[in-house]
């Protein structure tokens, strides 16, 4: 689903996620996720400074015309164009998640440097939609994704278009799926938390929501 390209030279991903954590600032390459026709959940890991929605859908003018965010009030809300001009429009990030609607098949590419602050998250009681961390490389299957928020709900959004979820039991995980870092989630939280936790000692961004 992704990958990550430094310059003049490919590493292994091992060697890519060492980089990542030592010195984020100085990568620069791109995370991959492939867009269906019709709407697809993405992130948007790298820092290209990009700051609204629009100009995430810009980049793919007669492709995509509506780029949603799902508020804290557990609604999506869209910014979309008639063709000439960008109506509610709002605010992006490095570490932001959005859904796209797009009318062919394509490939979405998130491009430009490591942010030097990795992305945290304010989630509420009750669903958010998240990104695996670039520092996170440690968290590979949505059970464990669960397991560090410490909910017992992930969900990814599949290619038909619907919301596919782990779970457990309190013992066991159920219908596990892989995750890795830049993979866009829902989880389910019972009360409101940070996550992953901020500490003086990492970096962090925090992710705004409207």
């Amino acid at each position: 689903m992704k990958k990550f390209i430094l310059p003049l030279l490919l590493l292994l991903a091992v060697g890519m996620l060492a980089a990542v954590e030592s010195d984020p600032s100085a990568v620069v390459g791109y995370v991959k996720y492939d867009m269906i026709e019709g709407n697809t959940v993405v992130a948007i890991p790298m820092d290209a400074g990009i700051t609204m929605a629009s100009q995430i859908a810009q980049s793919y003018a007669g492709t995509c015309d509506a780029v949603s965010y799902f508020g804290p009030d557990e609604v999506w809300y869209t910014a979309y164009t008639d063709g000439t001009d960008w109506y509610d429009d709002f605010a992006v990030q490095p570490g932001s998640c959005v859904m796209m609607y797009a009318y062919d098949t394509t490939p979405f590419y998130s491009i430009g440097a490591v942010p030097a602050a990795h992305a945290t998250y304010d989630l509420i009681e009750g669903n958010s939609i998240i990104m695996v961390p670039l520092n996170r490389g440690d968290l590979t299957l949505a059970s464990e994704v669960g397991t560090d928020i410490g909910t017992d709900a992930v969900s990814y959004f599949g290619t038909d278009e619907v919301w596919y979820s782990a779970y457990s039991d309190g013992t066991d995980w159920y219908d596990d799926f892989s995750a890795g870092i830049g993979k866009p989630l829902m989880v389910y939280s019972y009360s409101a938390t940070t996550w992953p936790a901020r500490s003086a000692s990492s970096p962090t961004l925090k992710i705004r929501t409207k």
